[in-house]
């Protein structure tokens, strides 16, 4: 219920006031004075507090002024019979919400209250949102206990209040955009835009146009002017993904762009001056690029000022059972179910797996488990990806079939040649070297869904 602290040292004033206020299902506590007033604000929250301007030994500019130092949130209305501009504009420059003059409409009164309620409330949303967006964000989900992922955190940690430019180089799924909003979050910039654009998902002259900008004309389709990304991103933060991927020319104008800091929209001949932080991305090597003569020298020395590398998921696996409870702990309470058990040969079959894919196919594979099977404990039949992508084959599967039955080693060999041959049961039969009628009475014998079957 929201609470409302009614502050009026006239009693038939007060109580009628009250009363229009109760009314509408609000919670009123009256104070008599601004004495008693502060003593209420010491010690209980308010949505909302309705003072009167004129009183004695403690006025309505003082319950203000100590309403906002302790509960900054708390929206404030002063109601005065001794209305003037003046009053109205210091009150507001101290942070209340609005005034009304006395005496006032009912209607009006109660309009008044209720927009003053919706701002809070309003407030109160922006405020949950950037908490749940610098949550998901901070530090503490950089997951990884290994060395490597340490030494990052450190680093990260130092140079996010900073303006410099960071370059985060690491295969696909290493994580590059979970560091870049990590080093936003948690900047001084964090309350300005950040704006993300994928370098090598754009055509050169769409890219340029993102980037930068253009006015109306200058070129087939512009049809009226455009704010660059760089624009948009103003006074915050850009983060440049897959920047190995920009081409000669981009690199030119993006150059010119760091140095000077400023843009030119394309067909425009006036520039402008932008206040953004950098953060570039790559999967790829650019001192090699830089080398081949595809990737510019001075660019590349702009935007590498600060380099992280983040290692792949193979060269951490450390970091894999950390990993693996974070995702299952993420999507179980997205399901709200009881958070299942991995024995430990399901463990050993995740260390032994080469990621490819990198975080973002463990997270992947995690979600996909857990999606399709509500039990317990998760066990190796339950992966179903690529055992060619393991680091030892051989010595995996020798693993894994020790201590099975005839049966469970059965199933696994159907399961094991199904996946090589992607969920084709014709090709799975004749490699094991059975009728496709033999194969479909023992999926049916083993409860297999072939659809699951199918390379992650």
């Amino acid at each position: 219920m929201t609470d409302i602290l009614l502050v009026e040292d006239q009693v038939n004033p007060r109580k009628a006031f009250a009363f229009l206020l109760k009314k509408k299902g609000y919670n009123v506590d009256e104070a008599e004075n601004g004495t008693i007033a502060l003593d209420k604000l010491n010690s209980q929250f308010y949505d909302l507090v309705i003072t009167d301007l004129k009183m004695n030994a403690v006025d309505g500019m003082e319950v203000l002024k100590q309403t906002k130092e302790l509960h900054p949130n708390t929206e404030v209305i002063l109601m005065t019979a001794y209305g003037t501009i003046d009053s109205g504009v210091k009150a507001m420059k101290m942070g209340a919400y609005d005034y009304i003059t006395k005496p006032f409409n009912n209607d009006e009164f109660l309009i008044l209250v209720r927009r003053a309620l919706e701002k809070r409330q309003t407030m109160e949303e922006v405020r949950y949102l950037k908490e749940e967006l610098y949550g998901k964000y901070k530090f503490e989900n950089i997951i990884g206990n290994s060395a490597p992922m340490q030494e990052i955190l450190k680093l990260v940690t130092k140079i996010a209040a900073s303006d410099s430019t960071v370059l985060i180089s690491g295969e696909s799924g290493t994580g590059k955009e979970l560091i870049a909003r990590a080093i936003h979050a948690n900047s001084s910039r964090k309350d300005k835009p950040m704006i993300t654009v994928n370098c090598g998902s754009l055509p050169e002259n769409l890219l340029e146009s993102e980037l930068f900008g253009h006015v109306r004309g200058s070129f087939t389709g512009a049809i009226k002017d455009k704010k660059g990304l760089f624009q948009e991103a103003h006074t915050g933060t850009i983060f440049l993904d897959e920047i190995g991927e920009i081409t000669a020319q981009t690199q030119v104008r993006l150059l010119r762009c760091i140095q000077e800091r400023e843009i030119r929209r394309l067909g425009d001949n006036r520039s402008s001056q932008v206040d953004v932080r950098i953060i570039a991305a790559t999967n790829r090597d650019l001192e090699k690029l830089v080398q081949k003569g595809t990737f510019r020298e001075d660019l590349f020395y702009r935007v590498n000022v600060i380099p992280i590398h983040l290692p792949p998921l193979r060269d951490r696996k450390e970091d894999i059972p950390v990993l693996v409870n974070h995702f299952l702990e993420k999507y179980m309470k997205k399901l709200n179910r009881d958070l299942p058990k991995i024995s430990e040969s399901a463990m050993q079959l995740l260390l032994n797996y080469h990621w490819p894919g990198n975080v973002r196919e463990l997270e992947n594979l995690i979600e996909r488990v857990i999606t399709l099977n509500a039990k317990s404990i998760i066990e190796p039949d339950d992966f179903y990806f690529n055992f060619s992508r393991l680091d030892n084959p051989v010595m995996s599967i020798t693993k894994k079939i020790k201590g099975m039955t005839l049966e469970e080693m059965e199933k696994w060999l159907i399961l094991d040649t199904l996946e090589k041959c992607s969920g084709n049961q014709k090709l799975a039969s004749q490699k094991l070297g059975i009728s496709t009628t033999t194969l479909w009475r023992k999926l049916g014998k083993y409860e297999i869904d072939v659809n699951r079957t199918k390379t992650f």
